[in-house]
């Protein structure tokens, strides 16, 4: 079985407006925020509406994500997560499969 290297994937995604609302909306409820909290062993966090769809990892991408994220990786002030799948589903957002959602500590 050989390795397939992928030399240029394109990670660009546009999500309908009433997806993007729903998502919005699931990724800003209390619950879910407390639950990041804990996760991310801080007081407080805030969605700042900033998603990514994460690549494979690559000398130009080390940490699976566009090279432009990863200044948020970086730092201690921001948690990156895994959009749940449920609410990938709830959206109704089957392409792009996968997402992560970027939150600033507070």
């Amino acid at each position: 079985m050989a390795l397939k290297i992928i030399q240029n994937f394109d990670s660009n995604f546009t999500l309908e407006p009433q997806a993007k609302a729903t998502l919005f909306e699931l990724l800003t409820n209390e619950s879910f925020l407390k639950q990041v909290c804990q996760q991310s062993k801080c007081e407080q966090v805030e969605f700042t509406e900033l998603l990514f769809q994460p690549v494979p990892y690559s000398s130009t991408t080390p940490k699976g994500m566009p090279a432009e994220f990863e200044k948020y990786h970086q730092s201690e002030e921001y948690a990156i997560l895994n959009v749940p799948p449920n609410f990938m589903f709830k959206a109704k957002i089957f392409k792009p499969s996968r997402l992560c959602a970027i939150y600033k500590k507070t």
